[in-house]
């Protein structure tokens, strides 16, 4: 039996101690359930991109010889470009897997730097994030600024 988004729950106000009929949010009735629309894109995504594989495979483009030098080049160019793409195509697979798995244990959401809650909005725009947008922010300044070397023994601090 699917819950609606308008259920009510009763539930007692921490504050008052007063029985309440409090409109209940899906989430909130189906543990697991909040993040099915990602879920689902991500499946959609990983399929798509694992059909594009198989296709690939099938049809394969072989080294063709040419006889001039610069459509070799160009050739090489395209394939060169072309392993690039199906390169980060397998890290965003292996990403997908990971998000994947974080629904399967409960943790899909979850800040892995401070361990607070990722904002939905911010889920759906980049499923597979591990870290909320403050900790996303202060990673990108660390990866920005130049390390600070000790003078005396001239390792990074």
């Amino acid at each position: 039996m699917k819950a609606s988004p308008s259920a009510k729950r009763i539930s007692v106000h921490s504050t008052s101690g007063a029985l309440c009929h409090c409109q209940a949010k899906s989430q909130d009735i189906v543990p697991g359930k909040k993040y099915a629309a990602i879920r689902r894109d991500l499946e959609r995504q990983r399929k798509a991109m694992l059909d594009e594989v198989v296709e690939g495979l099938a049809n394969p483009n072989g080294q063709e010889a040419f006889p001039d030098v610069s459509d070799q080049a160009s050739a090489e160019a395209e394939q060169n470009f072309s392993m690039r793409i199906r390169e980060r195509e397998q890290r965003l697979i292996k990403k997908i897997d990971e998000a994947l798995e974080r629904m399967d244990q409960n943790t899909y959401g979850i800040c892995e730097r401070c361990e607070e809650e990722i904002p939905y909005p911010r889920l759906k725009a980049r499923p597979v994030t591990t870290l909320c947008i403050n900790r996303k922010t202060l990673q990108e300044q660390e990866e920005e600024s130049p390390p600070v070397i000790c003078s005396e023994a001239g390792k990074e601090l």
